[in-house]
Protein backbone atom coordinates (compact mmCIF):
# COMPACT_ATOMS: atom_id res chain seq x y z
CA UNK A 1 0.00 0.00 0.00
CA UNK A 2 1.64 3.43 -1.19
CA UNK A 3 -0.34 5.82 1.77
CA UNK A 4 -1.02 9.58 1.23
CA UNK A 5 -1.69 10.89 4.77
CA UNK A 6 -4.43 13.85 4.22
CA UNK A 7 -4.17 16.07 7.41
CA UNK A 8 -2.04 18.02 10.17
CA UNK A 9 -4.19 17.69 12.94
CA UNK A 10 -4.53 15.79 16.46
CA UNK A 11 -5.03 12.31 14.96
CA UNK A 12 -2.36 12.42 12.69
CA UNK A 13 0.20 11.42 15.27
CA UNK A 14 -1.65 8.44 16.41
CA UNK A 15 -2.64 7.42 12.60
CA UNK A 16 1.51 7.74 11.72
CA UNK A 17 2.70 5.94 14.98
CA UNK A 18 0.50 3.22 13.93
CA UNK A 19 1.33 2.88 10.36
CA UNK A 20 4.69 3.03 10.98
CA UNK A 21 4.32 -0.35 12.78
CA UNK A 22 2.67 -2.01 9.85
CA UNK A 23 4.81 -3.44 7.54
CA UNK A 24 4.12 -2.78 3.74
CA UNK A 25 2.73 0.17 3.67
CA UNK A 26 4.94 2.57 2.33
CA UNK A 27 4.51 6.92 4.20
CA UNK A 28 4.78 7.94 0.45
CA UNK A 29 3.54 11.47 1.48
CA UNK A 30 1.44 13.96 3.32
CA UNK A 31 -1.24 16.92 2.64
CA UNK A 32 -1.37 19.91 4.30
CA UNK A 33 -3.89 22.39 3.90
CA UNK A 34 -3.25 26.02 3.53
CA UNK A 35 -1.67 27.71 7.24
CA UNK A 36 -0.64 23.92 8.03
CA UNK A 37 2.14 23.95 5.89
CA UNK A 38 4.61 23.88 8.57
CA UNK A 39 3.36 20.88 10.50
CA UNK A 40 3.29 19.14 7.70
CA UNK A 41 7.11 19.64 6.84
CA UNK A 42 7.13 18.77 11.23
CA UNK A 43 5.34 15.07 10.12
CA UNK A 44 7.42 14.56 7.12
CA UNK A 45 10.67 14.72 9.48
CA UNK A 46 9.81 12.96 12.18
CA UNK A 47 7.91 9.65 10.55
CA UNK A 48 10.02 9.99 7.25
CA UNK A 49 7.60 10.57 4.66
CA UNK A 50 8.96 11.17 1.19
CA UNK A 51 6.68 14.30 0.03
CA UNK A 52 4.86 17.27 1.46
CA UNK A 53 1.84 18.71 -0.80
CA UNK A 54 0.17 21.48 -0.62
CA UNK A 55 -1.67 20.80 -3.68
CA UNK A 56 -4.55 17.87 -3.75
CA UNK A 57 -4.90 17.25 -7.30
CA UNK A 58 -1.05 17.12 -7.58
CA UNK A 59 -0.72 14.27 -5.16
CA UNK A 60 -3.88 12.58 -6.75
CA UNK A 61 -2.23 12.55 -10.02
CA UNK A 62 0.89 10.99 -8.56
CA UNK A 63 1.88 7.27 -9.44
CA UNK A 64 3.32 6.98 -6.03
CA UNK A 65 0.01 7.30 -4.22
CA UNK A 66 -2.78 4.48 -4.15
CA UNK A 67 -4.08 5.35 -1.02
CA UNK A 68 -5.33 7.91 1.03
CA UNK A 69 -5.72 8.37 4.44
CA UNK A 70 -8.36 11.30 5.68
CA UNK A 71 -7.68 12.61 8.66
CA UNK A 72 -9.36 16.20 8.06
CA UNK A 73 -11.96 17.80 10.10
CA UNK A 74 -15.32 15.80 9.95
CA UNK A 75 -17.36 17.96 7.43
CA UNK A 76 -14.58 17.88 4.27
CA UNK A 77 -14.58 13.75 4.92
CA UNK A 78 -16.60 13.13 2.22
CA UNK A 79 -15.61 15.85 -0.63
CA UNK A 80 -11.83 14.84 -0.18
CA UNK A 81 -12.50 10.57 -0.15
CA UNK A 82 -15.00 10.79 -3.38
CA UNK A 83 -11.95 13.34 -5.56
CA UNK A 84 -9.62 10.20 -4.38
CA UNK A 85 -11.95 8.10 -5.78
CA UNK A 86 -12.76 9.18 -8.91
CA UNK A 87 -8.80 9.83 -9.54
CA UNK A 88 -8.80 5.61 -8.70
CA UNK A 89 -7.24 5.99 -5.42
CA UNK A 90 -8.68 4.02 -2.36
CA UNK A 91 -9.55 5.82 0.41
CA UNK A 92 -9.31 5.11 4.36
CA UNK A 93 -11.71 7.75 5.63
CA UNK A 94 -11.29 8.42 9.42
CA UNK A 95 -14.64 8.41 12.08
CA UNK A 96 -17.33 9.37 11.47
CA UNK A 97 -17.10 8.11 7.62
CA UNK A 98 -19.55 10.78 6.18
CA UNK A 99 -22.38 12.80 8.30
CA UNK A 100 -24.86 11.50 5.71
CA UNK A 101 -26.33 8.17 4.51
CA UNK A 102 -26.70 9.74 1.26
CA UNK A 103 -23.10 10.27 0.73
CA UNK A 104 -22.07 7.47 2.69
CA UNK A 105 -23.91 5.32 -0.24
CA UNK A 106 -22.45 7.22 -3.14
CA UNK A 107 -18.72 6.79 -1.84
CA UNK A 108 -19.55 3.10 -1.82
CA UNK A 109 -20.70 2.98 -4.95
CA UNK A 110 -18.30 4.90 -6.42
CA UNK A 111 -15.64 2.90 -5.68
CA UNK A 112 -17.11 -0.13 -6.97
CA UNK A 113 -17.74 1.31 -10.24
CA UNK A 114 -14.02 2.69 -10.33
CA UNK A 115 -12.81 -1.42 -8.36
CA UNK A 116 -10.94 0.57 -5.40
CA UNK A 117 -11.72 0.21 -1.63
CA UNK A 118 -13.23 2.42 0.55
CA UNK A 119 -12.78 2.03 4.35
CA UNK A 120 -14.32 3.01 7.58
CA UNK A 121 -11.38 4.06 10.48
CA UNK A 122 -13.44 2.94 13.03
CA UNK A 123 -11.21 0.97 15.62
CA UNK A 124 -13.57 -0.93 17.79
CA UNK A 125 -14.52 -3.71 14.89
CA UNK A 126 -10.95 -4.49 14.24
CA UNK A 127 -10.28 -5.70 17.83
CA UNK A 128 -9.41 -8.97 19.48
CA UNK A 129 -12.03 -8.01 22.18
CA UNK A 130 -14.74 -7.30 19.44
CA UNK A 131 -13.71 -10.79 17.43
CA UNK A 132 -14.65 -12.34 20.97
CA UNK A 133 -17.92 -11.09 21.37
CA UNK A 134 -18.85 -11.75 18.03
CA UNK A 135 -18.16 -15.67 19.22
CA UNK A 136 -19.83 -15.08 22.63
CA UNK A 137 -23.16 -13.55 21.30
CA UNK A 138 -25.10 -16.10 20.17
CA UNK A 139 -24.37 -18.06 23.48
CA UNK A 140 -25.60 -16.04 25.77
CA UNK A 141 -28.92 -16.54 25.03
CA UNK A 142 -31.87 -13.75 23.97
CA UNK A 143 -30.76 -10.22 24.39
CA UNK A 144 -32.45 -7.91 26.88
CA UNK A 145 -31.06 -4.95 26.99
CA UNK A 146 -27.34 -3.08 25.65
CA UNK A 147 -25.87 -0.28 27.31
CA UNK A 148 -22.31 1.77 27.26
CA UNK A 149 -20.76 5.25 28.40
CA UNK A 150 -17.84 7.10 26.78
CA UNK A 151 -17.46 9.72 28.45
CA UNK A 152 -14.41 12.30 28.22
CA UNK A 153 -13.57 15.68 28.87
CA UNK A 154 -13.02 17.17 25.97
CA UNK A 155 -9.19 19.12 25.84
CA UNK A 156 -10.81 21.53 23.55
CA UNK A 157 -13.94 22.33 26.26
CA UNK A 158 -12.47 24.26 28.39
CA UNK A 159 -11.58 26.90 25.36
CA UNK A 160 -15.39 26.39 24.04
CA UNK A 161 -16.36 27.49 27.74
CA UNK A 162 -14.69 30.49 27.58
CA UNK A 163 -16.42 31.05 23.67
CA UNK A 164 -13.87 29.86 21.68
CA UNK A 165 -15.62 27.22 18.98
CA UNK A 166 -12.99 25.10 17.55
CA UNK A 167 -14.62 22.23 15.04
CA UNK A 168 -15.12 19.73 17.62
CA UNK A 169 -18.02 21.99 19.15
CA UNK A 170 -19.22 23.55 16.01
CA UNK A 171 -22.16 21.56 14.75
CA UNK A 172 -21.35 23.26 10.88
CA UNK A 173 -18.19 21.13 11.54
CA UNK A 174 -20.43 18.20 12.37
CA UNK A 175 -18.72 18.38 15.61
CA UNK A 176 -19.96 17.18 18.78
CA UNK A 177 -20.65 13.72 21.37
CA UNK A 178 -22.51 11.52 19.08
CA UNK A 179 -20.23 12.63 16.24
CA UNK A 180 -16.55 12.15 17.84
CA UNK A 181 -17.91 9.95 20.84
CA UNK A 182 -20.96 8.26 20.52
CA UNK A 183 -19.82 6.88 17.05
CA UNK A 184 -18.15 4.23 18.90
CA UNK A 185 -20.57 2.56 20.98
CA UNK A 186 -22.87 3.36 17.87
CA UNK A 187 -20.29 1.04 15.52
CA UNK A 188 -19.95 -1.86 18.39
CA UNK A 189 -23.95 -1.69 18.55
CA UNK A 190 -24.92 -2.07 15.23
CA UNK A 191 -22.05 -4.00 13.96
CA UNK A 192 -23.11 -6.71 16.60
CA UNK A 193 -26.80 -6.35 16.47
CA UNK A 194 -28.23 -4.88 13.21
CA UNK A 195 -29.83 -1.99 12.73
CA UNK A 196 -32.74 -0.63 15.75
CA UNK A 197 -36.46 0.26 14.39
CA UNK A 198 -36.24 3.20 16.58
CA UNK A 199 -33.63 5.92 17.61
CA UNK A 200 -33.98 8.89 19.88
CA UNK A 201 -31.12 11.40 20.99
CA UNK A 202 -31.44 13.48 24.17
CA UNK A 203 -29.16 15.89 24.06
CA UNK A 204 -27.29 18.11 26.45
CA UNK A 205 -26.70 21.24 24.15
CA UNK A 206 -23.86 24.05 24.35
CA UNK A 207 -24.87 27.58 23.77
CA UNK A 208 -24.29 27.62 19.76
CA UNK A 209 -26.67 24.25 20.04
CA UNK A 210 -23.98 21.27 20.00
CA UNK A 211 -24.72 18.67 21.45
CA UNK A 212 -21.93 18.40 24.30
CA UNK A 213 -23.02 15.22 25.83
CA UNK A 214 -26.12 13.03 24.94
CA UNK A 215 -28.38 9.99 25.42
CA UNK A 216 -28.61 7.64 22.34
CA UNK A 217 -31.88 5.32 22.72
CA UNK A 218 -32.18 2.65 20.61
CA UNK A 219 -35.13 -0.05 20.28
CA UNK A 220 -35.37 -3.55 18.75
CA UNK A 221 -38.12 -6.41 18.50
CA UNK A 222 -36.97 -7.87 21.77
CA UNK A 223 -34.42 -5.10 24.05
CA UNK A 224 -33.83 -1.56 24.24
CA UNK A 225 -30.29 0.05 23.86
CA UNK A 226 -29.10 3.05 25.86
CA UNK A 227 -26.10 4.56 24.87
CA UNK A 228 -24.29 7.46 26.60
CA UNK A 229 -21.59 10.27 25.41
CA UNK A 230 -20.04 13.00 26.68
CA UNK A 231 -17.36 15.36 26.15
CA UNK A 232 -18.58 18.22 28.75
CA UNK A 233 -17.54 15.45 31.43
CA UNK A 234 -15.86 12.47 32.35
CA UNK A 235 -16.70 8.68 33.88
CA UNK A 236 -15.45 4.97 33.20
CA UNK A 237 -16.31 3.80 29.67
CA UNK A 238 -18.04 0.85 28.96
CA UNK A 239 -20.25 -1.45 26.77
CA UNK A 240 -22.17 -4.11 28.35
CA UNK A 241 -24.62 -6.59 26.67
CA UNK A 242 -27.21 -8.88 28.37
CA UNK A 243 -28.70 -12.18 27.25
CA UNK A 244 -30.92 -14.38 29.24
CA UNK A 245 -27.89 -16.77 29.82
CA UNK A 246 -25.08 -14.37 30.23
CA UNK A 247 -23.96 -10.98 29.27
CA UNK A 248 -20.51 -9.00 27.62
CA UNK A 249 -18.72 -5.97 29.08
CA UNK A 250 -16.35 -4.47 27.36
CA UNK A 251 -14.46 -2.65 30.32
CA UNK A 252 -12.75 0.85 29.55
CA UNK A 253 -12.72 3.48 26.58
CA UNK A 254 -14.65 1.54 23.88
CA UNK A 255 -12.49 2.88 21.52
CA UNK A 256 -9.80 1.37 23.08
CA UNK A 257 -11.30 -2.30 23.44
CA UNK A 258 -8.58 -3.50 25.38
CA UNK A 259 -10.66 -6.41 27.70
CA UNK A 260 -13.49 -8.20 27.91
CA UNK A 261 -15.58 -9.51 30.63
CA UNK A 262 -18.27 -11.94 30.12
CA UNK A 263 -20.46 -15.09 31.82
CA UNK A 264 -21.85 -17.78 29.71
CA UNK A 265 -23.73 -20.03 31.86
CA UNK A 266 -22.58 -19.82 35.48
CA UNK A 267 -19.14 -19.02 34.49
CA UNK A 268 -17.41 -15.36 34.56
CA UNK A 269 -14.30 -15.30 32.56
CA UNK A 270 -11.78 -12.61 31.65
CA UNK A 271 -10.52 -11.71 28.32
CA UNK A 272 -7.21 -9.85 27.81
CA UNK A 273 -5.83 -10.24 24.41
CA UNK A 274 -2.27 -8.92 23.58
CA UNK A 275 -2.44 -5.42 22.58
CA UNK A 276 -0.17 -3.38 19.91
CA UNK A 277 1.33 -0.18 21.28
CA UNK A 278 -1.19 1.57 19.63
CA UNK A 279 -4.72 1.19 18.96
CA UNK A 280 -5.19 2.03 15.60
CA UNK A 281 -2.39 -0.83 14.62
CA UNK A 282 -4.72 -3.52 13.97
CA UNK A 283 -7.17 -1.53 11.62
CA UNK A 284 -4.40 -0.62 9.52
CA UNK A 285 -3.46 -4.03 8.71
CA UNK A 286 -6.91 -4.90 8.28
CA UNK A 287 -7.14 -2.06 4.92
CA UNK A 288 -3.67 -3.03 3.50
CA UNK A 289 -4.38 -6.99 4.19
CA UNK A 290 -7.61 -6.26 2.30
CA UNK A 291 -6.45 -3.85 -0.46
CA UNK A 292 -3.48 -5.65 -1.29
CA UNK A 293 -5.17 -9.06 -1.37
CA UNK A 294 -7.91 -7.55 -3.61
CA UNK A 295 -10.43 -8.81 -1.49
CA UNK A 296 -13.61 -6.64 -2.53
CA UNK A 297 -16.15 -9.16 -0.60
CA UNK A 298 -14.88 -8.76 2.81
CA UNK A 299 -14.44 -4.86 2.16
CA UNK A 300 -18.05 -4.39 0.55
CA UNK A 301 -19.53 -6.90 4.05
CA UNK A 302 -17.74 -3.78 6.47
CA UNK A 303 -19.34 -1.18 4.01
CA UNK A 304 -22.71 -2.29 4.84
CA UNK A 305 -22.34 -2.14 8.61
CA UNK A 306 -20.96 1.69 8.23
CA UNK A 307 -23.79 2.13 5.90
CA UNK A 308 -25.75 1.05 8.58
CA UNK A 309 -24.32 2.88 11.24
CA UNK A 310 -24.05 5.94 9.22
CA UNK A 311 -28.01 5.65 8.76
CA UNK A 312 -28.73 4.97 12.34
CA UNK A 313 -26.70 7.69 13.64
CA UNK A 314 -28.59 10.32 10.59
CA UNK A 315 -31.86 9.08 12.70
CA UNK A 316 -30.45 10.08 15.81
CA UNK A 317 -29.35 13.68 14.70
CA UNK A 318 -33.04 14.41 13.19
CA UNK A 319 -34.89 13.02 16.25
CA UNK A 320 -32.29 15.37 18.24
CA UNK A 321 -33.32 18.86 16.47
CA UNK A 322 -30.23 19.99 16.41
CA UNK A 323 -29.26 21.66 13.03
CA UNK A 324 -25.30 20.43 11.51
CA UNK A 325 -23.90 21.61 8.85
CA UNK A 326 -24.13 24.97 6.77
Amino acid sequence: MKLAILGTGFIITDALTAISEVKGIEKNAIFARPGSEERGEHFAKEFGIKKVYNDYQELLASDDIDTVYVGLINSVHYSYAKEALLAGKNAIVEKPFTPSYAEAKELFDIAKEKGVFVFDAVTPRHSAVFEKMKELLDQIGDIRAVQGNYSQYSSRYDKYRNGEVLPAFDPKAYGGALHDLGIYNLNIAVALLGKPDFVRYDANRGFNGVDLSGLLLMKYPSFQASLMAAKDSASPGFFAIQGEKGWLRINGAPNESEELDFMVGKTEEHFQPELPRNRMVREFKDFARVADSGNRAEMEREMEVTLAVIQTMEMARESSGIVYGD
